[in-house]
């Protein structure tokens, strides 16, 4: 199928903006930082489709490694939408994968569309908001804010909770210049860590990774504890980790909107019981 005037060309990264205002307008909630951090990832795993010289679409397809792939924003402008504009791109950065593994986080009410590409649902991811108290006790003395030093660690942690080695990414997204990356370290060295991040409407968390419930919930205390009281907090939960959606009913969360995790390929063999809050619904 032939749309006249429409070509798909890779984003650059002024067209990241474009595209993550595009889903702050769709009510994702981007964080303020997060551009870098994505672009990071892959520069070559953004795409931009353009009628004439006028963006209407975007999608990413981050490539991390050879044997993994993560589709996000995928976004058609209101009016352009239903002419064949999202699917034309949608193969091109399909096809741009190869035959890796692919993962994506969609709407929950457009799996079967994903299905018709040979996606298949994981599991769903639970959007929950709050607001942030002030402790009622001082932070363990287990947790710290993460160090340049603690790199090494934390990426080989991070492997076990993630299908393949995300460095690049990990080191914009853990040090964007506004958000607070929390680890806890016990005799045995980094037990987990989280991240908190200003975004368009209030915060957002992810990730939270974690050995034991414990651990996850003395981590979102001390990463709500650090920022102003009663501020909006948004923390995206995978609805199989019980343990992280009772703790975050028990913390007066609420539930907005279920995304689907689908896989193109055998759903990768990760501790999804220490996954009590996902990275991001774009990247993974």
């Amino acid at each position: 199928m032939t749309l006249a005037g429409y070509t798909i060309r890779p984003m650059t990264r002024s067209d990241l903006d474009l595209a993550i205002a595009w889903a702050a307008a769709e009510g994702w909630n981007p964080g303020l930082d997060d551009a870098d951090s994505f672009y990071s990832a892959d520069p070559t795993g953004f795409w931009m489709g353009w009628l004439d010289d006028q963006p209407i679409a975007c999608l990413s397809t981050v490539k991390y490694g050879d044997r993994f792939g993560f589709v996000g924003f995928y976004i058609v402008v209101p009016q352009y939408r239903g002419q064949g504009y999202g699917w034309a791109i949608w193969q091109a950065g399909l096809a741009s994968l190869g035959d890796r593994l692919i993962g994506l986080d969609g709407v929950v009410a457009q799996q079967e569309n994903y299905r018709r590409s040979r996606f298949e649902l994981a599991y769903c991811n639970q959007r929950y908001s709050g607001l942030s108290r002030r402790l009622q006790s001082e932070l363990p003395a287990a947790i710290r804010r993460l160090e340049p030093a603690d790199f090494p660690s934390l990426l080989a942690y991070d492997r076990q909770l993630f299908p393949e080695d995300r460095h690049s990414f990990l080191e914009k997204w853990l040090t964007q210049p506004r958000a607070i990356a929390l680890g806890y370290f016990a005799s045995q060295g980094l037990q987990g860590y989280g991240q908190i991040r200003p975004s368009q409407a209030g915060y957002r968390i992810g990730p939270l990774f974690a050995d034991q419930p414990e651990i996850a919930q003395q981590l979102f205390l001390a990463l709500q504890s650090q920022i102003p009281e009663s501020q909006p907090i948004f923390w995206d939960i995978p609805t199989v980790n019980t343990a992280a959606i009772a703790f975050a009913t028990e913390q007066g969360f609420t539930s907005m909107f279920d995304t689907a995790r689908m896989y193109r390929g055998a759903a990768p063999d990760i501790s999804l019981n220490r996954l009590y809050g996902v990275t991001s619904l774009e990247l993974g």
